[in-house]
């Protein structure tokens, strides 16, 4: 598969209104599809260890392979959506029903609480510094 078509990069993230507005639910769904997108480009293993050809052979066509430790372990290995809620329609309403803007919100809310950033090295505060105040000097702010 080509990388998105040859594409390298995924822009504009928390971009709405076409880059007029900047939302951070939306920030936190680009990040989530771009996660996925990143783990599907990435490629898919096809050989003998995980089509699991054997096994498949071994229980038949109507067997119980949700129970196998290969369907557990290769199932970990696929996509883990964090946000996107893929649980049957009962179970959802009965966890409330929160739509996927919702839950973008709330982890958005969450971590603009929580995070914290690990402070620039002092060399590289320096620097950057630096750039800003050439910067304002520039455009006659200092």
């Amino acid at each position: 598969m080509a990388a998105l078509a040859g594409a390298s990069q995924i822009y504009g993230s928390g971009m709405i209104e076409s880059g007029v507005t900047f939302d951070y639910a939306q920030l936190v769904m680009d990040n989530e599809f771009a996660r996925m997108i990143k783990h599907v480009v990435a490629g898919i293993t096809v050989d003998d260890e995980h089509l699991l050809v054997d096994e498949i052979h071994r229980v038949g066509a109507f067997g119980d392979f949700l129970s196998l430790d290969s369907t557990l372990t290769y199932m970990r290995q696929q996509s883990q959506p964090q946000l996107l809620d893929r649980r049957v329609r009962e179970e959802w309403q009965a966890a409330g029903a929160t739509d996927l803007y919702t839950r973008a919100a709330q982890k958005a809310r969450e971590i603009i609480e929580t995070h914290k950033p690990e402070p620039l090295p002092d060399d590289i505060a320096k620097r950057v510094h630096a750039v800003v105040e050439a910067a304002d000097r520039e455009r006659g702010v200092a």
